[in-house]
């Protein structure tokens, strides 16, 4: 949820947020000189990516400077090891840009913000595009202005693999899934006899485990635009930012871009790419595979981008690399390629897809059915997709939605679920990669464990994380079966965190019957109270008076979803809501809605059951939020003995870019 950093912009630029401060100027720029990509910035050898120079003078606020008068001479050297500070242009052989020029306005800080009084700041600019550093050490970039001003960065070009492990790498993407989600989701869907389980989530069994940091360029919490640039880029970047450094212009796709894993196994190794999604299909962890954009939200422009490339939406501006074209797109938000007044110029996106070459298709009987050796396309509703429980356990919820990707009006009822679209997309990458031998690469996103979890639907979130494990499961028996597995690095991760965890157990009927709210609580046991899960209890073994929701996938998921005794769970970052850990059988959660005002108030059709908690967000925030915590890394496969250990989130695209080899051995600039 970003309605608070909308509520810092007074113009269309991006206001970053640094430590000790709730706004600023501009994400990951302490000076009046911003440089990009900034200080502490690693590079993989060879990868593309540009420089944006800022000078700043602000009119007014503590900051004024110079009359609000930028400075226009500023320079940029670039200093390789010990040797000399070169001028950018001499040291990357290019043209110096044009100069360019505006103005933005932000708010210092919370008191400015309320008595309405922004400072405003005139910006002289450059970009340098397209550039790469192919030889591995330190580098400086030095930005002079203002008369003996400096800006400096220390940039690292890692020493490149030289050998390629993996010929394929499998990446799912639980978003928003922490250890403790995956320790529910075992608890409700595993027996255990005495504390010991008898079976294990497939996550469990994975060869190696690592965990990693989370942070962004410019704040210590994460969205999925920037937490998924880490991981295709191996750079930090700010909230809502797709693949670039957020600059303070009005243009959301003149920010410096950033080359991403999928462009470059395009590009060096020339072999097919899926992304596969349960949400929109231009929803941030998709999207950070191929688009370059400071704004998450252009998802228009994003399916313009998975097709054309950066140039086709940013103009004149140049980027040389692109994903070409994804072998493979699943998911949702059929909005988006319908023509009509959400598609740029009107464009019929699935005929702009045929032509081409895609297949596509609306359902999973299409999907089962069409032919691998094509491109395909493949968005099976408006909106996101339906999830798991609502499929599986309660697909009366599926009607009346009238959210049939043909835009016909009609309910989208025959949705894949995670892991048929995942079968699918291996058998079309392996079945196009098999004439030159290149490997594939692809994505996959369970993405409504995070959605759920923003409405404190547990339920659903977990049912989205069994989801993904079962995929996880079903991928590695069909990769053994195709005698691919041991050729592919499996990497299962998360993009950030949420603050979820059980803390005891619920009887639901004694909530239920009690009239006084601090009774209800009573209805909450904790250490020895909390007792055993009722999810996996054998069918015909409760009492007649609890109902029982026979699930229809076998091993691996709970017997019923709605028992009795439940799990007592929540988090710390949530609005006002009720809470009486049940679960929504029609419908996901929706715990809080505006009032008049605007400020989110209990939904009284919620939980009416549950009792009253209190919230810890702004009245703005309708939804819990992310969170600091570390994520977990599985991974299984050649390469995969990397991933042991505790590391920054921007270190999962290098070991990732190592098992294929993708770094550049040249020992030039």
């Amino acid at each position: 949820m970003l309605s608070r950093a909308t509520a810092l912009l007074v113009c269309a630029c991006v206001v970053g947020q640094v430590s000790a401060q709730t706004f600023k100027r501009l994400g990951g720029c302490p000076k009046l000189g911003c440089l990009f990509p900034p200080d502490q910035t690693d590079f993989l050898a060879g990868q593309f990516f540009d420089i944006r120079l800022e000078v700043h003078a602000p009119i007014n606020g503590s900051e004024v400077f110079n009359g609000g008068v930028p400075d226009e001479k500023f320079t940029l050297c670039i200093q390789s090891g010990k040797g000399p500070c070169q001028s950018a242009t001499k040291f990357f052989s290019v043209k110096e840009p044009a100069l360019e020029k505006w103005t933005f306005s932000y708010y210092e800080d919370l008191f400015a913000q309320d008595s309405k009084t922004p400072t405003t700041v005139n910006v002289a600019a450059k970009a340098y595009r397209g550039l790469a550093l192919t030889k591995p050490g330190k580098y400086q970039a030095k930005l002079k202005y203002y008369g003996g001003r400096e800006t400096v960065a220390n940039w690292v070009v890692r020493e490149p693999a030289t050998r390629r492990k993996a010929k394929n790498v499998l990446f799912f993407i639980g978003d928003g899934m922490t250890q403790a989600m995956i320790t529910a989701a075992r608890l409700i869907a595993h027996k255990s006899i005495n504390g010991h389980y008898q079976s294990l989530m497939q996550m469990d069994q994975m060869d190696n485990l690592g965990h990693q940091m989370t942070h962004s360029l410019d704040s210590f919490i994460t969205d999925s635009a920037n937490s998924a640039t880490s991981l295709y880029t191996g750079k930090k970047a700010s909230v809502s930012a797709l693949n670039v450094y957020a600059d303070s212009s009005v243009n959301s796709f003149d920010d410096a871009k950033i080359e991403t894993i999928a462009e470059l196994f395009r590009r060096r190794i020339g072999g097919p790419v899926g992304m596969v999604s349960t949400a929109v299909i231009a929803d941030a962890t998709p999207a950070a595979l191929c688009a370059h954009t400071r704004d998450r939200n252009q998802f228009p422009q994003i399916i313009q981008e998975y097709l054309l490339g950066a140039a086709s939406v940013n103009g004149t501006i140049p980027w040389p690399t692109s994903c070409d074209g994804p072998d493979v797109v699943f998911g949702g938000g059929a909005e988006n390629f319908i023509a009509g007044p959400t598609s740029p110029g009107g464009t019929d996106y699935y005929k702009a897809f045929q032509a081409k070459g895609y297949n596509v298709v609306y359902n999973n009987t299409g999907l089962q059915a069409v032919k691998n050796d094509k491109k395909v396309l493949g968005i099976f509703s408006k909106s996101n997709m339906a999830k798991w429980i609502d499929r599986k356990i309660y697909p009366a919820n599926l009607r009346n939605q009238k959210n049939s990707p043909t835009g016909d009006g009609t309910d989208a009822v025959d949705q894949p679920g995670l892991k048929e679209m995942t079968l699918k997309a291996i058998d079309v990458l392996q079945t196009r990669q098999k004439k030159k031998n290149t490997g594939w690469f692809m994505m996959s996103e369970a993405a409504s464990i995070d959605k759920m979890m923003h409405v404190l639907d547990y339920d659903r979130a977990l049912g989205e994380l069994l989801e993904l494990d079962d995929t996880i499961r079903a991928s590695i028996a069909h990769l053994k079966k195709i005698g691919e597995y041991e050729n592919t690095l499996i990497v299962v991760t998360a993009d950030h965190g949420h603050g979820f965890d059980v803390f005891g157990g619920a009887d639901t009927k004694y909530l239920a019957a009690q009239t006084d709210s601090r009774k209800k609580r009573n209805a909450i046991g904790v250490y020895e109270s909390s007792g055993l899960s009722g999810y996996t209890v054998a069918p015909g073994s409760l009492p007649n008076n609890d109902t029982i929701v026979f699930g229809s996938e076998g091993p691996n998921f709970p017997v019923q979803w709605n028992p009795r005794y439940t799990y007592a769970a929540g988090f710390g970052a949530n609005p006002d809501h009720r809470e009486g850990y049940a679960i929504n059988t029609t419908n996901p959660r929706l715990p809080a809605k505006p009032d008049a005002t605007g400020d989110n108030q209990v939904n009284p059709s919620d939980q009416p059951d549950g009792f009253f908690v209190e919230g810890t967000l702004p009245g703005d925030q309708p939804q819990g939020v992310h969170s600091l915590q570390d994520v977990s890394v599985f991974a299984n496969g050649p390469g995969s003995e990397a991933f042991r250990g505790v590391y920054n989130s921007v270190d999962i695209f290098f070991k990732i870019a190592d098992a294929l080899a993708l770094g550049s051995n040249s020992r030039h600039h």
